[in-house]
């Protein structure tokens, strides 16, 4: 009987009875969400926006959104503690959902923080890893305002739910984007992938030997890059003085492709995106080359660089490039045209495709990424 509470079985008209399974690895991460969440409609006015966007939109007052986020990282699965140390991580845990309410245009006010922590740590340890959590809360002005404790039987949980707030007329959605609008993204791209490679190799050729020192020298801005990332609050308040609101925007946790595509599809459009016009570091160029790993590649699937992808009006064209750190990659077209990568000649084109880290994929489709995947 609890066998078939638990494997639930399916009658044919025929009487025959068969248990059926779908191997969670056929739907991906995204393709579970939507399963799981299909036909979930809100049954409060103040719901203003659920599932499906960087954060929730809840309404409480007239002008006012609150906007919600939640980020669930495990040991193993999003972070290695051989080289990843505790206060880093904590860092990384808090800013990656600030990231979240920032991709929405919106300010982080208030986070609550849940953890499973295994027998193996102690309470200096995580001492340790509250540090790293309330220097972000520090630096970003945010307040921790509660959570929750319990074991884990492998490992390390983090559990990370952040609220924020926006005027209600200049949140930016996924699903705003429309044809002839211009791409952008701010800072670079491919670098924190490239300090998880440089951090992977060190791990590798420590196996064994006592008193190992890795080599980072000349790679530096990589490592930063993988251990503490920051949220582009610049960008926002940037845009905020430049009175532009985008029509669309996403922060890049799962790389650039899958960023796109998921705007593309909130917004019922293709896009083309120019090789040439994807920013690139030079140690990001320098360590691809090191590794013999394609360089555009590693931008466009790399993940974790916490940048903001968005889209603006051809009408801001001459003020958005006048900002600081932000790039026009491409533009975006009718859906009908597709999604495609504009290679270095100018003529080739490639369909883009989403190659980000997936944790609930087949472990030979990740491709051995082990970027920090978020549930959006």
């Amino acid at each position: 009987m609890l066998r078939n509470l638990i494997f639930p079985e399916h009658v044919y008209r025929d009487g025959t009875h068969h248990t059926f399974m779908t191997e969670i690895s056929t739907l991906g991460e995204f393709g579970l969400i939507d399963r799981l969440t299909d036909g979930i409609t809100p049954a409060h006015a103040s719901t203003i926006r659920g599932i499906g966007d960087d954060a929730a939109i809840i309404r409480y007052e007239k002008d006012t959104d609150t906007l919600v986020t939640t980020d669930l990282l495990l040991e193993g699965v999003h972070f290695d503690l051989t080289y990843v140390p505790l206060k880093h991580l904590g860092y990384k845990a808090a800013v990656v959902n600030f990231s979240d309410i920032y991709a929405m245009n919106g300010t982080p006010r208030q986070i609550t923080v849940s953890l499973g922590i295994s027998a193996r740590f102690t309470v200096e340890h995580i001492e340790e890893l509250y540090a790293g959590i309330r220097l972000a809360c520090s630096q970003y002005n945010v307040d921790i305002v509660g959570g929750d404790t319990t074991a884990s039987r492998q490992g390390l949980v983090i559990s990370i739910t952040c609220l924020g707030d926006a005027p209600a007329d200049r949140i930016v959605k996924r699903s705003g984007a429309r044809p002839t609008d211009l791409i952008c993204v701010s800072g670079d791209l491919g670098a924190a992938y490239m300090g998880l490679q440089l951090l992977e190799r060190e791990k590798v050729a420590s196996a064994g030997q006592k008193d190992f020192r890795p080599d980072f020298a000349g790679k530096e801005y990589l490592i930063e890059r993988q251990l503490k990332p920051e949220a582009r609050r610049d960008i926002v308040k940037e845009l905020a003085d430049n009175n532009i609101v985008p029509t669309s925007m996403i922060d890049i946790s799962d790389g650039l492709s899958s960023e796109l595509l998921h705007i593309c599809k909130a917004s019922h459009t293709g896009c083309r995106v120019y090789e040439d016009r994807i920013p690139i570091d030079y140690q990001t160029a320098v360590m691809a080359e090191e590794l013999n790993m394609n360089l555009v590649t590693a931008a466009l699937n790399g993940g974790e660089d916490y940048e903001l992808l968005f889209t603006v009006p051809l009408a801001d064209h001459e003020r958005v490039e006048k900002m600081k750190g932000v790039r026009v990659i491409g533009y975006i077209t009718e859906a009908d045209k597709g999604c495609a990568l504009v290679a270095r000649d100018g003529g080739t084109e490639l369909p883009l495709r989403a190659q980000g880290f997936n944790p609930l994929a087949e472990e030979d489709d990740n491709n051995g990424d082990n970027g920090a995947d978020r549930q959006k």
